[in-house]
């Protein structure tokens, strides 16, 4: 459940170069992300966790009696608390209730339950469930972040970026995002490697940027894609290497990447890093002038195909739309 504010690759680029306000969105709601803690037999040898494997095979009505019976038996059970909060935020088997999931967040944090602590937070940046209050979700992130929680740090590290309107901080950013991706939240490699890039927060560092930006797109990370694959084209922090940009840049255009379409695009038109196909070079236009992604150098290229080649576009960007 490392649910957390997400900001678009672009924004989030704009964010730590510029001083444009900041755009943050929340991940759609997803079952924890670690199993909670077991409660004992009288043997003291863990107990099959009945209410978490019932959600994670979706059986989610016998999920919430499950976790309701063992907070019954164990009103200290943070972790059933949790998993109750996270199935009345999805609506699983119940009506959606955001007080609800809050309640419930709220009384796991109480406990001690990281899950709970960073849920409460989120609940509160986003004032959903609770009237909002950032000063009160960053006391909840730091208190999760303490515990472990990657997403607590990446989510610090945006709201140092975003400075509450006023003083960005960009060190502490960067130190967040650091501790993020070491515990292996992959929008946090991103956002470390794109400020390690520019040396915002942190001294300029190229193939350290390029090494995060190949882990997170290890990850199938887009922008991390694309990023990879633009440092490897320029040949920066890296030995250039047009083939293995196309590879990266077909990675993130395939995942939906408008900016790595229009640069696949162009390889293939220039018949860099791969067989050149004007064919090919027009789907991918095509499908990047569609998100708002203008080339007046591609049109030309579109232009100049003839019909049979048209047809075979069309025909391409049926099979890719599933039409």
């Amino acid at each position: 459940m490392n649910r957390g504010i997400r900001v678009a690759p672009p924004l989030l680029i704009s964010l730590i170069l510029s001083a444009g306000p900041a755009l943050a969105q929340s991940m759609g709601a997803a079952p924890p992300g670690a199993e909670p803690q077991r409660p004992m037999s009288p043997a003291g040898v863990p107990a099959p966790d009945l209410a978490f494997g019932a959600f994670q095979r979706g059986y989610f009505a016998t999920a919430l009696k499950e976790a309701t019976q063992r907070v019954t038996d164990n009103p200290e059970d943070g972790a059933a608390m949790t998993l109750i909060g996270e199935i009345y935020t999805q609506g699983l088997a119940v009506k959606k209730d955001l007080v609800e999931a809050a309640h419930w967040y709220r009384l796991a944090s109480e406990r001690g339950n990281r899950e709970g602590t960073f849920a409460y937070g989120m609940a509160l940046l986003e004032g959903k469930g609770v009237p909002e209050d950032k000063a009160a979700a960053k006391s909840y992130f730091e208190t999760a972040a303490a515990e472990g929680h990657a997403g607590a740090w990446y989510n610090l590290g945006v709201l140092a970026l975003e400075g509450n309107g006023v003083v960005r901080d960009y060190k502490d950013a960067a130190d967040d995002f650091g501790k993020a991706a070491a515990g292996g939240d992959v929008d946090a490699m991103f956002a470390l490697g794109t400020m390690v890039k520019a040396g915002r927060g942190t001294p300029q560092d190229l193939p350290q940027a390029a090494s995060l930006f190949k882990a997170a797109a290890g990850q199938k990370h887009p922008g991390a894609e694309l990023e990879y694959g633009i440092m490897a084209f320029n040949g920066e922090g890296m030995p250039k290497d047009e083939a293995l940009a196309a590879k990266y840049f077909l990675r993130a255009a395939t995942e939906g990447n408008p900016v790595a379409a229009n640069r696949l695009a162009r390889l293939y038109a220039a018949g860099r890093g791969l067989p050149k196909n004007l064919v090919e070079a027009a789907h991918w236009h095509l499908l990047a002038r569609a998100k708002g992604i203008a080339d007046p150098w591609l049109d030309g290229v579109l232009a100049s195909l003839s019909p049979a080649d048209k047809a075979k576009v069309n025909a391409t960007l049926q099979k890719t739309l599933g039409e």
